[in-house]
């Protein structure tokens, strides 16, 4: 149900969607959907809740697996290229329209946003550890926003590859961060 119902919204936005359409596009009926999720805001926002946990996992395992501070940012961009490819038309509507579904849509939002946020602020302290706070903070919020856009970008350019938009990022986040590195890692 929540595949269907994502795709519904990333098709339609959150208002032109309805319980109706969802309920036939999954082959359940319009009081199932109420019963599972109460409404539409609800269904919307259990859409956001496992796309918020999935998207921790995807980052969290591609960068397990790096070899050094370079590796673990191209890593974790082309993990989350790559999310944000398999829900392109989710993730366009939800940043386009954040105030278009219930009130609690713009605080999933930002709650998604501050889990990458603790994780990239993490990894920067990692291997920046000289940095002072506020930079480390700055360049969280930095890779964030650039990121976000950098994503929107994509969805209009159905060329660029996952892989040529975590180049883009990862070299522009490691000329910026390159006076911030520990010695062993620059």
């Amino acid at each position: 149900m929540l595949d269907t119902a994502e795709r519904v919204f990333g098709d339609n936005g959150y208002r032109n969607t309805s319980m109706d359409e969802i309920a036939e596009r999954c082959g359940v009926s319009k009081p199932m959907l109420y019963e599972y999720f109460g409404s539409k805001d609800g269904l919307l926002l259990a859409c956001m809740a496992r796309s918020k946990a999935e998207l921790l996992d995807v980052t969290q395992k591609a960068m397990a697996g790096a070899t050094d501070p370079k590796d673990i940012l191209w890593r974790g961009m082309v993990a989350y290229f790559g999310f944000v490819d398999s829900h392109s038309r989710s993730f366009a509507m939800l940043l386009t329209e954040p105030l278009a579904g219930p009130p609690e849509t713009a605080e999933a939002i930002e709650a998604t946003r501050r889990q990458q946020s603790a994780l990239i602020s993490g990894v920067l302290a990692t291997f920046a550890p000289a940095a002072p706070q506020d930079a480390l903070e700055a360049f969280t919020e930095i890779i964030m926003g650039a990121s976000e856009r950098l994503a929107l970008w994509r969805t209009r350019r159905p060329g660029t590859s996952v892989e040529d938009t975590a180049r883009y990022m990862t070299d522009f986040c490691w000329s910026g961060l390159g006076p911030y590195l520990a010695p062993e890692n620059g």
